[in-house]
């Protein structure tokens, strides 16, 4: 392919405006079908258009032209776009002119060149959408801080008009609570809440702009329940009396809520959530000292550990550490453990995903080694799989849109995921999982430690995809609001076999109880796992301590039966984190599939620093950090 710049005198496809016009906006509302103004705009974008020809050597007639609003040359597809088949092959396949170089005669040149032609400044109106107004949800008169949530009084019910555009405001703000309508004049509307049952009351809102619409029509559920002693038969008081409060709402700006109990319309139990669904005030709470022989086995064999004096040098047969060397690594494999907590404890204040929950999957499925494994494709902390990788950047847009962006150009990226070609989903799975592994050989102890704290990250934005996942798996098999259809607890348990064995083996097991018209629960959603998908009950009770339903077999010919990769070194924390000997640690065990699905839970399978193997196809994406 030839370029030549050769300016010729008075050529120009247009003459230039005498100066770039000033940015403008001419706001031209037309009536909506509900009479209100359409939220649009147009405004009169300045740019500048480049004139390029296509020219042949020989000739030197024009076979093409085209127009690009940027400096520099035509982008290949560009020329592809404005010229036929047969001008773009001539130019991909033209070679560099020599007498172009020289001064020489061109016309012995075979193929085309590039001419720039000209430019001009311009202006084309551009409609765009203009924010809507919306209306915020706060409370008055307590401080809702999750877990507890305690109120000595009644509060407030706040709903704030938010009004985007300059010079308009909010003029009012309408609505029911429950069943009683509200109007409000003005951009603040302040409600008494009541007291409630157990489900709750459901608030609708919305808001009146002085431009002459109003907002979308919001929704919030309202939970006040009392607690304490204060209602004794013998009419005396035994505890002070205070209220338990929740606010479900997509328009909530107070502190974050309970995790996914927006996504599934959801309160927590009024009792508090159990162990493994808290989280603590302090970092050192999370500390734990746990007995973890392939993590004592890798540091020893990465020479962070001297067990030389030990039986085999500290390790069994498998690369897990013997009781020697479980001994000599103690004091490191304590570090080690607890050195992500500050990290665990961050994300779940950012997210709301409990960091309890975090701690206890990752001593599950990693004992907090990063690395990447060679009998499967998982990566980081949590296991990230490929399969999870697609369902975290499926059901997660927020994560989806930061993310993406990181691997490809933004008109790409804008596309969303459903829409992306295979090709790139399968680049930008790949990417993900590789971000996430913390394998480093030139690293301490061979693992990157920053690379693992950003796994933590992916790993609590990857459960909340699962969150979503779940609620609409729930809605579609009962056709009603998640936390209407089962309970908070129940609902977290699902997303955990969601993750670990996929959603095709509990959509299944969840239209077994449905059609047998149990209660939506894990005991009895887990008892109708099929035997391809019950490696969920021991990786649900060994990450939760939630005792294994009794589980019926009896319907295995309809259940998805997808390869069972090879899972090694079992181990079984229980509410929060249990000793395991090693024998338990290193004997094999078949664990559950993932059919159709996100996540298999797994632990590490090979002893060893885990380098992929070179015919891996998990393998860095060129230039990607």
């Amino acid at each position: 392919m030839a370029i030549a710049l050769i300016g010729l005198a008075g050529l120009a496809l247009w003459q230039a405006q005498p100066g770039l016009p000033v940015l403008a906006a001419v706001s031209t509302p037309t009536p909506t079908p509900s009479g209100g103004p359409a939220r649009k705009t147009v405004l009169h974008v300045p740019f500048t258009s480049y004139a390029w020809w296509v020219l042949s050597w020989q000739t030197n007639a024009v076979l093409c032209q085209l127009w690009v609003e940027h400096d520099g040359l035509p982008k290949a597809y560009e020329v592809s776009s404005y010229c036929d088949a047969n001008t773009y092959s001539l130019y991909a396949a033209t070679p560099p002119c020599p007498q172009a170089q020289t001064g020489g005669d061109t016309r012995a040149c075979a193929g085309v060149y590039l001419h720039f032609a000209g430019s001009g400044n311009y202006t084309r109106d551009v409609t765009v959408d203009l924010p809507p107004p919306t209306v915020g949800v706060t409370v008055s008169g307590c401080d809702l801080t999750a877990p507890g949530n305690r109120c000595s009084s009644l509060p407030t019910l706040v709903l704030t008009g938010e009004e985007p555009l300059p010079n308009e405001s909010i003029i009012a703000i309408h609505g029911t609570l429950g069943d009683q309508p509200f109007d409000c004049q003005g951009p603040v509307c302040s409600l008494p809440i009541p007291p409630t049952g157990t489900q709750g009351l459901s608030v609708e809102f919305w808001a009146d702009s002085s431009y002459g619409d109003s907002s979308q029509h919001f929704t919030a559920q309202v939970r006040a329940i009392p607690v304490g002693d204060f209602m004794a038969p013998d009419g005396k008081s035994r505890d002070q009396q205070s209220w338990y409060v929740n606010v479900i709402s997509s328009q909530w700006r107070g502190a974050p809520l309970a995790s996914c109990s927006a996504v599934w319309d959801a309160f927590p139990d009024v009792k508090g959530p159990p162990g493994w669904l808290t989280t603590p005030d302090r970092v050192d709470e999370l500390a734990t000292n746990e007995p973890l022989y392939y993590l004592a086995g890798v540091l020893i064999e990465h020479g962070d550990v001297d067990a030389s004096g030990c039986p085999n040098g500290g390790l069994v047969g498998s690369g897990i550490a013997n009781e020697c060397g479980l001994e000599r690594a103690g004091p490191k494999m304590t570090a080690w453990q607890n050195q992500f907590d500050t990290k665990i404890l961050r994300v779940a204040k950012e997210t709301g995903v409990p960091a309890q929950l975090m701690k206890n999957i990752f001593y599950r499925e990693s004992q907090f080694w990063p690395g990447i494994y060679q009998t499967y494709h998982e990566a980081g902390l949590g296991q990230l799989t490929s399969n999870g990788a697609e369902t975290t950047l499926l059901w997660n847009p927020d994560f989806f849109n930061q993310f993406c962006p990181l691997v490809f150009q933004k008109d790409i990226c804008n596309l969303g995921w459903p829409k992306l070609s295979a090709t790139h989903r399968e680049v930008l799975k790949g990417a993900l999982v590789t971000k996430v592994n913390a394998a480093c050989p030139d690293c301490p102890a061979g693992i990157d430690v920053p690379r693992a704290n950003f796994s933590i990250n992916v790993f609590a934005e990857s459960l909340r995809a699962n969150c979503e996942q779940v609620g609409q798996e729930v809605y579609n098999v009962t056709r009603q609001s998640p936390g209407v259809a089962s309970s908070y607890d129940n609902l977290w348990l699902f997303t955990l076999a969601n993750y670990n064995v996929g959603p095709g083996c509990l959509t299944y097991a969840m239209n077994q109880a449905v059609t047998a018209h149990e209660p939506l629960d894990w005991p009895h959603v887990g008892s109708h796992l099929t035997a391809a998908c019950t490696g969920a009950i021991p990786y649900i009770e060994a990450v939760t301590g939630v005792e294994a339903p009794s589980v019926s077999l009896t319907a295995t010919a309809q259940a998805p039966t997808p390869p069972t990769p090879v899972f090694l070194a079992t181990h079984a924390p229980t509410a929060t984190l249990a000793a395991t000997t090693p024998a338990a640690q290193a004997t094999a065990a078949t664990a559950s599939p993932t059919p159709g699905g996100t996540q298999a839970a797994t632990t590490p399978a090979t002893p060893g620093y885990p380098y992929p193997a070179p015919n891996e196809t998990l393998t860095p994406i060129p230039g990607y950090p």
